[in-house]
């Protein structure tokens, strides 16, 4: 499998205070651990294009983007909500982070590489098409959905999300659209407290109690998504890849393993594999233990890379 690695220095740019949880060291986190278990060296490493107006007015209108603009500080922080604050950077790498999954499609599309890893940041799925939250302002993954459409014609795209919170945003953007399938599994209740419990035709919502281990997780998803999938037949499978459920993470209660996220991973590239020609775009969402984090990620790419779990 070519698995490609797609980032860029400028998301480093982008931070929220030194007490944040999302920081800059999350992708050091994840480049310090990939590189010493020798496995950056073995995928195709490119660096992402900011994604264009018309790019990202696919899925948000043109006054988010003006909302946003307007908001961008000379120098220091200014918040939008409670999460989410902004640098003279943000946008910047905001824009960087959803091109890097624009980026991806075009690797899958035009058989440059099986699958990508997105190691961006912020991440993307908490963001509304009209209002950025939780640690978020565009959302990467709808982004990047929207351009498969637009440049390549995909017809039925997954999304799958296992992050620990819901992806609240991904299902406001795609909410009732037959031609996306929403697979969210979250911790159930907790952040963001909104489409927990919608009822879409094309959102598979998959809520877990606190304290949720492996065995309770992989059940889940076999029974809500396996057959919402194989009913579906995704032409192209795109993953929001949160790590924040893995029992040492500080922002919830599941208790994942990093054998869990090679399970997970290795179930999306099945479904890819037997509908999508291999084509799997996976980008970053939440994981705040470094440590954890950059464990999470290493069994995420070993997976995609087609190498066996090292536990």
């Amino acid at each position: 499998m070519i698995t490609a690695y797609i980032t860029h220095p400028r998301c480093l740019d982008h931070h929220m205070g030194p007490e944040h949880p999302e920081s800059p060291l999350r992708l050091e986190a994840i480049r310090a651990r990939l590189s010493l278990a020798g496995l950056l060296q073995q995928t195709m490493q490119s660096e992402a294009r900011p994604a264009s107006d018309e790019q990202l007015e696919r899925v948000h209108p043109r006054r988010h983007l003006q909302s946003l603009i307007k908001c961008v500080p000379e120098h220091g922080l200014i918040s939008l909500d409670g999460d989410t604050l902004m640098n003279p950077a943000s946008l910047e790498a905001a824009r960087v982070a959803a091109g890097a999954v624009i980026r991806g499609i075009d690797q899958v599309y035009r058989q440059q590489a099986d699958n990508v890893f997105c190691a961006v940041r912020p991440p993307g799925h908490h963001a509304e098409a009209s209002e950025a939250m939780g640690f978020c302002f565009f959302n990467n993954v709808a982004v990047g959905a929207a351009h498969a459409r637009a440049r390549y014609g995909a017809k039925r795209i997954a999304i799958l999300d296992f992050d620990v919170h819901q992806g609240n945003g991904t299902v406001d953007i795609f909410k009732d659209d037959p031609e996306v399938l929403v697979c969210s599994s979250y911790q159930y209740p907790l952040y963001p407290w909104r489409y927990l419990k919608a009822e879409h035709a094309n959102v598979i919502n998959t809520p877990l109690p606190a304290g949720s281990d492996g065995a309770v997780f992989r059940a889940a998803i076999e029974r809500d998504w396996r057959p919402a999938l194989e009913a579906f037949r995704p032409e192209l499978v795109l993953v929001s890849a949160g790590f924040d459920g893995h029992r040492d993470d500080p922002l919830a209660e599941l208790c994942l393993t990093e054998a869990d996220y090679d399970w997970v991973t290795r179930f999306a590239l099945e479904i890819a594999a037997r509908f999508a020609d291999n084509r799997l775009v996976s980008v970053l969402e939440g994981g705040y233990d470094l440590d954890a984090l950059g464990r999470c990620a290493e069994a995420h790419v070993r997976a995609l890379l087609g190498l066996p779990f090292e536990g």
